[in-house]
């Protein structure tokens, strides 16, 4: 019977790796909005019956695309953190901003999936936001790290955006300063709208040398998010004084 039942969940498994296979075929053919679960069944010979087994509704299926493609994103970083854990974190900022321009090129139809227009009539439930979160918490921790040891530089906040900053700062890192916060907000939005000027084609006839172009703007970002003081030898090269200078 236990034999039985790992056939079975093997078997599953299969045939959802192979659904998602052939949706992100379509994804990348058709885009987000005309996937069809019966066109998916279709191609792999299956009833659409048998299909909704596996993902009920359309939305099901986008769902577990949208979840894969964001882990997947989230591993790239973490991996490439992981080489450079024992540097400091400018370097570690510059790798992890890296690693998410690189996965985003390598998988562009799944990245218009998370970071491109909203597919109509879906709404992602809660259940994408552990995942979807992996890339910033990895930003707020190299942040945290800093800030707990050679420290991070502050930019004064204007008046009006000291209550909201405060808000943000307790939904996001309720132990960093909130000016810091609200650099780290600025910080990941700039960084996947210069990934997505890349990977959409906006950069076409405008930077020729996006490598060598992202990796300066990814240090302006560390900046930015206070990173201001010199690395050691042999890390990312960087011009200012120590924080807040």
């Amino acid at each position: 019977m236990t034999t039985a039942r790992g056939v079975r969940a093997r078997a599953r498994i299969e045939v959802t790796a192979a659904i998602k296979d052939e949706a992100r075929r379509q994804l990348a053919a058709e885009g987000a909005a005309k996937l069809s679960l019966r066109a998916v069944a279709r191609e792999l010979g299956m009833a659409s019956s048998a299909l909704y087994r596996y993902f009920p509704s359309r939305d099901d299926l986008l769902t577990a695309l949208i979840i894969d493609a964001y882990d997947s994103l989230g591993d790239s970083a973490e991996a490439a953190h992981t080489e450079v854990g024992t540097r400091g974190p400018r370097e570690r900022w510059i790798a992890v901003c890296v690693a998410a321009r690189r996965w985003a090129l390598e998988h562009p139809h799944e990245y218009a999936l998370i970071y491109g227009s909203p597919v109509p009539g879906y709404s992602a439930p809660q259940t994408t936001v552990p995942a979807a979160s992996r890339v910033g918490l990895l930003l707020i921790g190299i942040i945290r790290d800093a800030h707990r040891g050679k420290g991070v530089a502050r930019t004064p906040l204007p008046a009006g955006l000291r209550e909201e900053a405060r808000r943000m700062g307790a939904d996001l890192a309720p132990d960093l300063p909130s000016e810091i916060v609200v650099a780290l907000v600025a910080a990941w939005s700039q960084l996947y709208g210069l990934i997505g000027f890349e990977v959409f084609g906006q950069f076409n006839k405008v930077v020729e040398d996006r490598e060598e172009f992202f990796r300066h703007a990814a240090e302006r970002l560390a900046h930015g998010v206070g990173l201001v003081y010199p690395e050691p030898a042999g890390e990312a090269g960087a011009s200012g004084g120590p924080p807040g200078s």
